[in-house]
């Protein structure tokens, strides 16, 4: 696999070289770019076919460099400082990301998942998505709002507000859709509790996070479940109810 580092810090360009070449023998030629001119340069020079990208350098963004891009022939991991709208916007995009300082397993990761999704060919609309999703995120929450989920296959693109329930299945999330769809992802429960709960999702139990908007009815037999859109229910926790039912005087 051949690997482009565009960093504007020396330090973090050697130090993910360092890793890379110690911890990910699929890595077999590792190039360097200081910023936005150079690493589009180089992009179209060494066609890499995984892209290290940081999000604020000298001459520019990461984002601006991505907008500069005609045609996305490799895998995108950004590198980031903490910041919650910007994490969540990638969540939201289901575009991979690093958190400086970068973590080795989470690097080893995100090499194996690029390896994966060599042959995806959705990058540019998940560019789009991540895009819009920064705009907005400093705003208000609207359930028109989209979310890319990867089922390992595919990446599905549907609006939150299609999104009924979700259920967490071990280190899986199943997500139940209107219309009898479903969406199996990678990914933990409560990394969607974080991400949804500024869109009105509540997590009622410790294996469903339900969208509030699709409640029906609060049915009060076998301990209390929650009716929900399409027919669904899903179990209300004893520490929960409480607050369910709170909510559900302000619907």
């Amino acid at each position: 696999m051949r690997v482009l580092i565009i960093d504007n810090d020396s330090s973090i360009r050697e130090g993910l070289k360092a890793l890379l070449q110690k911890l990910c023998p699929q890595v077999k030629e590792i190039n360097e770019a200081t910023g936005v001119i150079e690493g589009i340069q180089a992009i179209s020079n060494l066609k890499p076919e995984l892209v290290f990208l940081d999000v604020e350098m000298d001459d520019g963004t990461g984002f601006d460099l991505v907008q500069k891009i005609g045609n996305f022939n490799f895998q995108l991991v950004f590198i980031t400082a903490h910041n919650k709208y910007a994490v969540n916007a990638f969540k939201l995009s289901a575009i991979d990301f690093l958190l400086k300082p970068i973590d080795p397993l989470e690097l080893v990761v995100s090499v194996n998942r690029a390896i994966a999704q060599l042959k995806n060919k959705d990058l540019e609309q998940q560019v789009k998505l991540l895009e819009e999703s920064l705009q907005s995120f400093s705003g208000s929450r609207s359930q028109d709002k989209k979310i890319a989920l990867n089922d390992g296959n595919s990446i599905h693109y549907i609006k939150v507000s299609d999104v009924i329930y979700c259920k967490a299945d071990g280190s899986y999330t199943v997500f139940y859709l209107s219309n009898a769809r479903k969406i199996m992802v990678s990914k933990i429960l409560k990394e969607y509790e974080d991400l949804f709960e500024d869109f009105g999702f509540l997590r009622t139990h410790h294996s469903y996070l339900i969208n509030t908007a699709k409640i029906s009815k609060f049915d009060k037999t076998d301990g209390g479940q929650l009716i929900l859109e399409e027919h669904h229910s899903v179990p209300v926790s004893a520490r929960k109810k409480e607050q369910v039912l709170e909510i559900l005087g302000k619907l």
